[in-house]
């Protein structure tokens, strides 16, 4: 499922732009290897419930996928009438071309969905992001759709969420989180995107260091759910980069 462009993005080229999900397959470190472990039946049975959503590709033949990417524009755009299901106007979003179903092909249905949440559950740092509006931006901007897409791949590989069941510390302590929320991926997803900006900015990058970016978020993450005594998401450190959205209470 990997598209391993970072080859491209390390000798000079856009290719990441013009081809697709760049590759963020950043290895585990010593000792995040976990022996086997047993799911309780509930970790089970909500394991399964998140890879049956990690298995739905996008269709654009499917009115329900095309639904939703209609409503996706409505909540960026709530002013701007989407003149067609492929149009220019979706470049606009951060889209690679006229048709937003090939930049699917990495993520799935799953990660329209994750956009979606965060549109619905923090709109103003959905906002923020989609329109660059916190910090000194680059020059050379990611694109935020595309970066969408490869954040919701980044998880699905960093949670081992295509295993049977996780092989690492990470991805078990995961469904302990995901056993009392079920939106868990979702609003982790919400969290490494606001990380990833927040990184971005630190190291004052532009669009070729955007795997670079990418691999730092995905440590820190590990790091913060790695820490002894988190029991939420909302105790993540960086979760704080959302907490000022939102406009729900969640629970977990």
């Amino acid at each position: 499922m990997c598209v391993d462009l970072l080859s491209d993005v390390v000798a000079g080229s856009a290719a990441w732009l013009g081809r697709g999900l760049s590759c963020v397959c950043a290895q585990g470190r010593d000792g995040d290897a976990r022996p086997s472990f047993d799911l309780t039946p509930a970790q089970e049975e909500c394991l399964q419930r998140l890879q049956n959503r990690i298995d739905i590709a996008y269709d654009s033949s499917i009115s329900q996928h095309q639904e939703a990417l209609k409503d996706l524009w409505k909540l960026a755009f709530p002013e701007e009438e989407l003149h067609g299901i492929v149009s220019e106007q979706w470049k606009e979003m951060g889209w690679q071309g006229k048709d937003p179903s090939t930049d699917f092909r990495g993520g799935g249905f799953i990660s329209l969905e994750n956009l979606l949440y965060l549109a619905r559950n923090f709109p103003k740092a959905f906002h923020d992001l989609l329109r660059k509006q916190v910090g000194d931006r680059s020059v050379w901007e990611y694109p935020f759709a595309v970066a969408g897409i490869n954040i919701t791949f980044m998880l699905i590989q960093m949670l081992d969420l295509e295993a049977v069941k996780p092989r690492s510390i990470v991805g078990e302590t995961f469904l302990r989180f995901l056993t009392v929320n079920e939106s868990a991926f979702d609003l982790l997803y919400c969290i490494a995107f606001k990380l990833m900006d927040q990184q971005w900015l630190s190291m004052r990058a532009s669009y070729m260091e955007f795997n670079t970016v990418m691999k730092s978020t995905r440590r820190q993450l590990e790091r913060e759910i790695m820490v002894e005594g988190i029991t939420r998401l909302e105790d993540l450190p960086s979760y704080s980069l959302l907490s000022q959205y939102s406009i729900q209470k969640t629970t977990l």
